[in-house]
Order: C-alpha cells, then sequence, then structure tokens
C-alpha cells in the first residue's frame, strides 16, 4: 500500500510543502530513503526503526522505499522522522491515514518520544497558507505552533499516542489557542532603565531621536564614560512589538534554534551584542546550508557593536548592503536565500587606541598617526550610513554621586511611541516604517522647513562643506525631532539639532 504524508522544510525563513511516499515492495528486508535526504535524514532510518518497535507497534520486514517529493528539494534536519514512521505504519495498515490533510512534524527518540524541534512557526505558517487545518507536532512545541489562526495545533508526546488517536481509540485534544499572548505587553529586562544612567543627557537624548526614527547611531568616548550601558538601555525606550513585528521576529528564533521551548512567542525587541572576534559568517549568516546571523537576529530591534574599528574589516563592510537594503541575501551553489534585516546599528568606539584623544582630564599617549590609523578602520561609506554621531564624555564625580534619579525610560517611551505613530501615519500610503527609510522622494514631499530653517541650513552646507548624503541625513534626523516635539513643519530648534549630531571633521 502506496501511503503519503505531508511534511515540510525550511527554506531560509520560509516554510516548503514535502510529500513523503511510503511504499513496500516484496524482498530481502532493507530500507532506503531518497529525494536529497542530507545525513541526518539518511540516519533517521535508525531512530524511525527503534522507535516503532518500542511503540508497541510492528516494524516491517519488507523492501522500504521512501521519497521525499520534490525531489530537487534538499531536505536537511531531523524534523521527518514522525511523518516517515507515520508513512510507514500507514502502508504497513497498523494505522488508517487521516482523512484530510494533515502536516507533520517532529524528531523522534528510540523510545519513540518526540524532541523539540526547531522552525516550526515557519512551517505552521506554510500549513496556514496552504488551507491545512492540522498540524501535529512535538508537545514541547504545540504553544509555539498554537500563535497562528486558522490550524489546529495537535500536542504530540511520543509515537504510540499518535498512533492510538490516528485508530480511533484515544483522542488527542488540540493545543488551546495562544493569540492572546501576541495582545500582551512586552516583557522588559531588569534594571535596563535610563533613570539610573547619571549624567550624558546629551547623549541620552541623541538616543531618543535615535529610538523615534530608527536611526543608526555611534558614540565615541573615553573608556568608562557609559556607552555600553546607554546602549543597553536603548531597548527599555523602543517602541513596543506589534503582534506581526513579534511573529517575524519568533520565526526568525525558531529558524536559528535560539527559540527557548519555555517561550513560545519572542515579545521583547532584539538587542544583539556580538564580539569583535565574530566571523563574517556569523554576523551575516551562512553555512552550507545559510541560517540567519547576527543581523536577522537583530530584525526590529538593535545590533550593537561595542569596540567598533576592533571588528574585521571585511566584517564591517558586509553591513553596508544590509543597512541601504534592509534584507541580506546568502548565495550558494544551489540558490539564494533572503534573511530580514530592518535593525538599528548602535556602535560604541573610543576615540583612539588608548581611549583618551581629546579628554580634558587624562592625556593621551598615542601618536597623531595612531590616532588617524585607527579611526581610518572605519570606512567612510559605512559612515554615511550613520545618522547621529554623538561624544560622551567623562562623567563627573557630582552627578556620579547625586542621588536624585533621571527620567525614567517609561516617560521617554511614551514620547517615541507618539512620534512613530505620527511616522505611521505619515507612511501609512507607503511602504516605509520609520524617518531612517525616507529617501530623497519623501525628503521632498514629508520635510517642509520654515524660512529661518532654511536659511540655518543654507549656512550649514556652506560652512560645514556638507556633501549631498550628509544633507539628507540633517533633514531625516531634523524630521524625527520635529515629530518628537509634535511639528508639522521643520523648524530652525529642529534643524539645529540635527546639525550638531554630525560628525566634526568629516560630512
Amino acid at each position: 500500500m502506496l501511503a503519503k504524508v505531508l511534511t515540510s522544510a525550511v527554506v531560509g525563513l520560509e516554510g516548503a510543502l514535502v510529500e513523503v511516499e511510503v511504499d513496500m515492495a516484496s524482498g530481502l528486508p532493507n530500507f532506503f530513503i531518497v529525494g536529497l535526504p542530507d545525513t541526518a535524514v539518511q540516519e533517521a532510518k535508525e531512530r524511525v526503526r527503534f522507535a516503532i518497535r518500542n511503540s508497541g507497534c510492528a516494524f516491517p520486514g519488507r523492501r522500504i522505499t521512501v521519497n521525499l517529493a520534490p525531489a530537487d528539494l534538499k531536505k536537511e534536519g531531523p524534523a521527518y522522522d514522525l511523518p516517515i514512521a507515520l508513512g510507514i505504519l500507514i502502508s504497513s495498515e497498523q494505522v488508517p491515514p487521516e482523512q484530510e490533510p494533515a502536516l507533520y512534524l517532529g524528531e523522534l527518540s528510540m523510545d519513540g518520544s518526540l524532541r523539540h524541534t526547531h522552525g516550526i512557526l515557519p512551517m505552521v505558517a506554510l500549513a496556514q497558507e496552504r488551507g491545512i487545518r492540522r498540524v501535529y507536532v512535538p508537545q514541547v512545541d504545540a504553544r509555539e505552533a498554537a500563535l497562528l489562526e486558522g490550524v489546529e495545533a495537535y500536542p504530540v508526546e511520543n509515537l504510540a499516542q499518535l498512533a492510538a488517536h490516528l485508530r480511533g481509540e484515544a483522542a488527542i485534544p488540540p493545543c488551546p489557542p495562544e493569540r492572546d499572548l501576541l495582545l500582551q505587553g512586552e516583557e522588559r529586562a531588569p534594571g535596563m532603565d535610563f533613570q539610573y544612567v547619571k549624567g550624558q543627557e546629551h547623549a541620552k537624548r541623541a538616543l531618543e531621536v535615535a529610538a523615534a526614527g530608527g536611526h543608526n547611531l555611534i558614540m565615541s568616548g573615553p573608556p568608562g564614560s557609559g556607552k555600553t550601558l546607554l546602549a543597553r538601555c536603548l531597548p527599555s525606550i523602543l517602541p513596543s512589538l506589534s503582534p506581526e513585528e513579534a511573529l517575524d521576529i519568533t520565526k526568525i528564533y525558531s529558524v536559528a534554534g535560539l527559540l527557548p521551548q519555555e517561550t513560545p512567542l519572542v515579545r521583547q525587541r532584539p538587542f544583539r551584542a556580538p564580539h569583535y572576534t565574530i566571523s563574517q559568517a556569523g554576523l551575516v549568516g551562512g553555512g552550507r546550508w545559510p541560517r540567519p546571523g547576527e543581523i536577522s537576529m537583530s530584525h526590529l530591534g538593535v545590533l550593537f557593536l561595542d569596540e567598533l574599528p576592533e571588528f574585521g574589516q571585511a566584517d564591517l563592510e558586509v553591513l553596508r548592503q544590509p543597512l541601504e537594503d534592509r534584507t541580506v541575501t546568502i548565495s550558494r551553489a544551489n540558490g539564494s536565500v533572503s534573511f530580514p534585516a530592518n535593525f538599528m546599528m548602535v556602535a560604541a568606539m573610543n576615540p583612539c587606541p588608548c581611549g583618551y584623544y581629546g579628554d580634558p582630564a587624562k592625556e593621551c599617549s598615542c601618536a597623531p598617526s595612531q590616532v588617524a590609523r585607527y579611526q581610518r578602520r572605519i570606512s567612510g561609506p559605512l559612515l554615511d550610513r550613520i545618522d547621529i554621531f554623538v561624544e560622551v564624555p567623562r562623567v563627573e564625580y557630582e552627578k556620579l554621586a547625586d542621588t536624585a534619579a533621571g527620567e525614567p525610560s517609561a516617560t521617554i517611551k511614551a514620547r517615541v511611541e507618539e512620534a512613530r505613530s505620527l511616522q505611521r501615519r505619515r507612511f501609512a500610503a507607503t511602504r516605509l516604517s520609520s524617518n531612517a527609510d525616507m529617501t530623497p522622494v519623501e525628503l521632498r514631499d514629508f520635510c517642509p522647513l520654515e524660512s529661518e530653517a532654511q536659511a540655518l541650513l543654507r549656512a550649514a552646507m556652506q560652512q560645514l562643506q556638507l556633501s549631498a548624503r550628509a544633507f539628507h541625513r540633517i533633514l531625516k534626523v531634523a524630521r524625527t525631532t520635529a515629530d518628537l516635539a509634535g511639528a508639522a513643519t521643520i523648524g530652525a530648534v529642529h534643524l539645529a539639532e540635527a546639525i550638531q549630531y554630525r560628525p566634526r571633521g568629516w560630512s
């Protein structure tokens, strides 16, 4: 008897429907898997054999052939164990097939129990798109599968339980829908609040502007001035995730295998801080079968690069295309895969190798050539994609000893949310999501300048010798400062603040 069972592969971040065909023939007992399987799928033969026996079923002593269709799609990972085992049980008439289409996903243990499987959410999303209403997943992954509407997720503890369910002996109740999780407030990291940061009011304001407009930012200052602390507080003022954004982030973490089993949904914007020794594949993504890298793990969140000049030159240059296009494409011999990369890049750096160039309290020990060589590690094209540059000086004793709390992150976040709300209404008819995404066309339409602001911008262009790109960056940041003030047009005060965020000596 020919049995057909539906399952799914993951290509990039999307599911791809796979049909598992199982047939048996007379002859010497043997077990073949065809259809471009990788090593993990080939090893499924032994896992399936013992899982069937240890589940109280009989493993047929016949010639078994399993075909994974379509044959030109590479199959990888252990998620095919359950559909292969079920196909064998159906082909050997030990269990009847379901009357309506269903998707089966899961890795089997030798005792027949199902293990946690990566990439459940994009595979269930495929079932939702194809109109498949039933999905059988490992019990530990059922809450993740139940996030999507229109699909019933059945938690399967082991193969014997599924066999009894299909025989009509003991029904498996579907997992309750988890859509309410999407409507709950986001989780916040304890202690990461701007009210605990002493001084650095100018840097806090720059981070508020960056969060309100989605702008990339670089902080420069001596060691111990609080650059890392400021960056780690940034997620506390970012706007809350929408249900669609939460699902997009969860899908990435599910495919990457970084979604905790007890956490079916990511409810906080990502904050990724890779060390400067990271490889290019770790930063951008890659591997024989590409997986998301740090920039995709930062999607809709923050990618924090501490000690920016210490990163490899090639590693920094690969950031240029994702910063511009908001996606990253990884090409291999058998095709290309694209991952989302709509992140805010926040970087911190010292002004020189010793860290004290320009510091009023401690003399710099670096030669001028060392300082110039150190700063040249960051290329002009990469700097050209940064909207805000802010200097973070050392904090004086009086501010450190002050016991009064500063402005809490919740208050700042309320202003950021209001500014983002203005931008959503402004860009409702476009594909843009924030001021940082504007092109020269949108700048012309959405950045009207008052007469005083026009005069100020003209003077700044002449005196500072700003480039055309710097001109556009200033307008984007000025639009955000105006949004924070609730102003429809950009005034001189908004433009002046944007101009001061340009780096000195560079345009």
